[in-house]
């Protein structure tokens, strides 16, 4: 009898359990196939490009659920003059150091070349165990918060710069930089959205409740680091950039090396014996440091825009609703516009990327101009979604002319150079916005000057440069 009950199989109770486990893992299952048919795409599964996308999605995950721990403690938690001193304190913990901190990352970064993927492994196994040290504290909001809030800032913060400089070497066939770089960002905002609720959910059990979260999926992302292609640590053919000549000097622009020439070294020793010195970014054509300079103003708005609008809202929030559906509203305006700022980037390609930065600077100008005039929730929410739109396609053309005139030798150190600043921009741009009167005309006058300053600037530079073009592109 036993023997006949193995030859027809298993039973009809385990079939049947068989059949309900294949049902309740298939949305599971199903989704996870589709994430990676849609990273793995037009052959961003061969050139590894498909597993930076994924890592992407982890650290956008991870890092939004630190956030949602700190705002709870530090501003949510608290009255409004009180959450204001907090986040004063807050700043100056933890901004402040990382103002020092952030001209070194990138230096820091270069003597790294072989050990890409060791160092963003590094950061999320370092932010793991960060929030696994604040999770003890976030209850009580204890001085003991702000170090470690320091130290996942950074390490935040050295993630992206590594993952800039890592893109170039992962570009599949006929792949621009601007489109992997849409890709890549798109994946991360994707991830932010669906982790928020995860973490606000989580929130509601306890203060530290998403700061374990945080640290599983950053450990889960320390590993996944390890998967990209060992070409990722490979640094055949590159140098150090510097963003400025030597004072006073004009350093000439450097040739494009030959493959035979970076294989033998006897193009370095060229340049050594005729006295030239490393190429900079001054030096392969001024659209990118005008492109610099405007992608600097976008982000100290952004980070203005984000502590002035936290605490403008809180004391005086959109017209019929409460503080927390205020913000809400505003950072919902700034998500979609950011993600259709990606799109527009990725449809774009990268066609006149000066002009595409000149033009959202002046949009991104005008919108704030309207917004001090008649300020208003209509107006200071197309202020945010502005600003997320406009900072994605700035950004996203800034890459595409690092891509076509800073010679490849070069082309890793100076996304790691240029990163840095502009995250430094974004610090600078949240000070003011802690420092200033809760003023709403006042406020949207200042973003209205931030952005006038870089317009002033920035934009004659890219508008003359786009007239003269490139003069020695190298992408196509």
């Amino acid at each position: 009898m036993a023997s006949a009950r193995s030859h027809d199989g298993p039973g009809p109770l385990r079939r049947t359990g068989r059949s309900i486990g294949r049902a309740l893992k298939y949305p599971f299952t199903g989704a996870a196939r589709s994430i990676r048919r849609a990273t793995h795409a037009h052959g961003a599964g061969e050139s590894g490009l498909g597993k930076l996308i994924e890592l992407h999605a982890v650290n956008g995950a991870g890092d939004v659920m630190i956030t949602v721990a700190l705002a709870s403690t530090v501003f949510f938690s608290v009255p409004t003059d009180q959450a204001r001193g907090r986040v004063a304190l807050y700043l100056a913990v933890t901004m402040a150091p990382f103002i020092l901190l952030a001209p070194v990352i990138g230096p820091l970064l270069d003597r790294l070349p072989h050990g890409r993927r060791a160092a963003m492994a590094g950061s999320m196994l370092a932010r793991a165990l960060l929030a696994l040290t604040m999770s003890a504290a976030v209850a009580t909001g204890g001085l003991e918060l702000y170090p470690a809030a320091l130290g996942v800032l950074v390490c935040s913060k050295a993630y992206g710069v590594v993952r800039s400089a890592v893109v170039p070497r992962l570009l599949p066939p006929r792949f621009s930089l601007v489109k992997a770089n849409s890709r890549v960002t798109l994946a991360g905002l994707l991830a932010t959205g669906a982790a928020a609720p995860i973490g606000a959910g989580l929130q509601t059990i306890g203060p530290p409740w998403p700061l374990y979260g945080a640290c599983v999926i950053f450990a889960g992302g320390a590993a996944l680091a390890f998967t990209l292609p060992p070409k990722v640590d490979s640094a055949k053919g590159e140098r150090k950039a510097q963003l400025v000549p030597p004072h006073g000097e004009s350093a000439p622009r450097p040739e494009p090396l030959r493959s035979s020439d970076r294989r033998s070294g006897r193009k370095e020793r060229k340049r050594k014996e005729n006295g030239e010195r490393r190429p900079g970014l001054r030096s392969v054509g001024p659209s990118v440091m005008h492109g610099l300079q405007a992608n600097a103003a976008h982000r100290a708005l952004s980070g203005f825009l984000i502590f002035f609008l936290a605490f403008l809202l809180r004391e005086h929030p959109l017209a019929g609703q409460s503080a927390a559906i205020s913000l809400g509203i505003v950072g919902v305006a700034a998500g979609v516009g950011n993600a259709l700022g990606t799109a527009v980037g990725s449809w774009l390609r990268a066609r006149g990327p000066e002009i595409i930065i000149a033009s959202v600077l002046g949009l991104a100008l005008g919108v704030a101009v309207l917004a001090a005039v008649f300020f208003s929730t209509v107006m200071v929410a197309a202020l945010a979604a502005t600003a997320g739109l406009t900072q994605a396609l700035s950004k996203l053309s800034l890459d595409a002319m690092i891509q076509r005139d800073v010679p490849e030798e070069v082309r890793t150190s100076a996304f790691a150079r240029s990163e840095t600043l502009l995250q430094m921009a974004w610090v600078a741009g949240g000070a003011i916005g802690i420092a200033l009167p809760l003023n709403g005309v006042l406020g949207m006058s200042v973003a209205a000057g931030l952005l006038a300053l870089g317009a002033s600037t920035s934009v004659r530079g890219l508008l003359g440069a786009a007239r003269r073009g490139s003069p020695h592109p190298r992408v196509a």
